[in-house]
């Protein structure tokens, strides 16, 4: 019998034959369908896909475009740092798997840095976690707090993850106007009354990206007062925290009182330290969401490279002095492209800190063009690349967003490349 089954089963039969062979005619017949997620299908299309497609076949072309359009670094980080990160990368004890929270020395520079700069005093070992970028950190927590049929509210206009790492966690969005902060405060209590559910989640990000909107230390004690009374978390991204201008220092979310007991703030070495492509973050304050993190980031990953990790802290102990320089070299484009648009007529206010200007395009344009169109002519007959204020949003439309990331002498031909393809 045993041996009856196994010849029977390694002779292909006739119905075998005819079922093999409807297997072929159904693969020549049917085109075969992938299905994503609803997730997926959730996310509107990338606005920026035109402009960056356009940009790059420019530059294939041959064309030399100013590209201020991402807040990409273009500075180097500090020799000390990238010197420790080679001697690190010899080492190979770095290059197994790492903690998946950070090593106790970095999270522990990062508590430093909060008591000194801040007065805040943070628990490395449980009020610290160490992200692959703070935009990582930032999505994943919206993933471990959010869900279907919970509701955070974001800035208007919003930087995109704000936005889409809470659709990609299947929660919902309410935007509200950024720009008056007293405004933005009595919308959010608003909300709170008369919604239901009421929102889970509040997004704050200050200096803000987009519009480079900052507050004062005492909107977050406000804050904090609101979520207090209304039972909603908070997350700040607090990005920009390193890049300031004309004295003015962004607070801490966390230097608020009882701020901790309510939220958390991610920060990032990709700005002040010029460390974006290390992919170096950090989310501080309360431990039971940074726990909630931690086991979320258990599932997806093993941590930052160990050697980018001890050079991080070289940069966190070492390199004030050059953060306190970048924020001058900022300023100092700041000030070129502001008097420089200015001087063909364009409406602008410098801001206070961050690495962009956002720009409300002169209404002789506007009647004529949507923001995407005027970027896009930009681009194609002044070789200068921006960003379309519509991609934070319908309350970005009418704005550019221009970064600060050429020199001087780049960004002043910037400005006369646009003054020649508009007039």
């Amino acid at each position: 019998m045993a041996q009856a089954d196994i010849t029977s089963s390694e002779t292909p039969s006739e119905d075998a034959s005819s079922n093999n062979d409807a297997i072929d005619s159904g693969a020549a017949s049917e085109r075969f369908e992938i299905q994503p997620a609803q997730r997926v299908l959730r996310l509107p299309p990338y606005l920026f896909g035109r402009i960056n497609k356009l940009l790059y076949e420019k530059r294939v072309a041959g064309h030399d475009v100013i590209d201020l359009g991402m807040g990409n670094p273009s500075d180097a980080p500090q020799d000390l740092v990238v010197e420790k990160l080679a001697e690190a990368a010899r080492d190979p004890r770095n290059h197994g798997y790492s903690k998946n929270n950070g090593i106790t020395n970095l999270r522990r520079e990062v508590a430093s840095k909060y008591l000194k700069k801040y007065g805040v005093r943070l628990d490395p070992e449980s009020e610290v976690i160490a992200c692959l970028g703070s935009k990582e950190g930032f999505s994943h927590m919206c993933l471990a707090l959010m869900g279907p049929g919970d509701t955070a509210i974001t800035p208007a206009p919003y930087f995109p993850v704000h936005m889409y790492a809470i659709a990609l966690a299947s929660g919902n969005v309410i935007s509200l106007e950024v720009a008056d902060s007293d405004s933005f405060l009595s919308n959010i209590a608003h909300t709170c009354e008369h919604m239901y559910p009421k929102p889970k989640l509040l997004i704050l990000n200050y200096p803000h990206n987009p519009s480079t909107a900052t507050v004062e230390p005492e909107f977050y004690d406000d804050v904090v007062k609101l979520a207090k009374r209304y039972g909603f978390m908070v997350i700040s991204d607090f990005a920009y925290a390193d890049v300031a201008f004309d004295d003015y220092q962004p607070p801490s979310f966390l230097a608020a009182k009882g701020a901790i007991d309510v939220g958390v703030e991610f920060t990032t070495m990709s700005k002040g330290y010029n460390m974006a492509g290390w992919r170096v973050g950090f989310c501080s304050g309360n431990a039971e969401m940074i726990r909630h993190l931690m086991t979320i980031k258990g599932y997806y990953d093993y941590g930052m490279f160990q050697a980018v990790q001890v050079a991080a802290i070289m940069a966190l102990r070492h390199t004030d002095a050059a953060v306190e320089e970048q924020s001058r070299i900022y300023q100092s484009r700041r000030d070129v492209l502001v008097d420089g648009l200015r001087r063909i007529g364009w409406d602008v206010e410098p801001p206070k800190a961050g690495m962009f200007l956002w720009v409300k395009i002169p209404e002789q344009f506007l009647s004529d063009m949507s923001t995407i169109d005027f970027a896009m002519h930009l681009l194609e007959h002044g070789d200068v690349a921006v960003s379309p204020g519509s991609g934070f949003g319908s309350s970005g439309e009418g704005y550019l967003r221009m970064a600060l990331v050429e020199n001087e002498n780049r960004l002043r031909q910037a400005v006369r490349q646009i003054d020649r393809c508009l007039n």
